[in-house]
């Protein structure tokens, strides 16, 4: 619930089951009942809106497409180091080589062995 838009806004997110897409209609197909429990609950004596949304694409990049879709976004890596401690760095995603995952770090330019990534993460907050 986003009680400090005018009017308020009540968010829900759908996942189908067994980890599909969500669709379009799906977002349809249960914007009423959810509006009519909420009315039936009498929870709310304001004006409200009600979002129905997936979540979309999760916060992890694995596949190809996930790194070319969201170049110049920014995330964090999660990796090892070469004695083996785990280090996370954050930055606007550049490409992912062969053999690297390139990130802007406030201009410069850091190129992490994919052998030694852990994990990728799109994040929220500019880098």
């Amino acid at each position: 619930m986003l009680t400090h838009l005018i009017p308020m806004t009540i968010q829900v997110q759908i996942r189908a089951q067994g980890g599909g897409d969500v669709s379009l209609d799906d977002c349809a197909r249960l914007s009423n009942p959810i509006e009519e429990a909420l009315e039936a609950s009498k929870l709310f004596n304001e004006a409200y809106v009600l979002e129905i949304s997936s979540p979309g694409i999760g916060e992890n990049l694995i596949t190809d497409r996930d790194f070319v879709t969201f170049r110049g976004f920014p995330i964090e890596i999660l990796h090892r180091t070469e004695n083996g401690s785990e280090i996370q760095k954050s930055g606007l995603l550049l490409e992912r080589s062969a053999d690297h995952i390139h990130l802007n770090i406030k201009g410069r330019i850091a190129r992490i062995p994919r052998q030694k990534v852990i994990n990728v993460r799109l994040t929220t907050t500019k880098a």
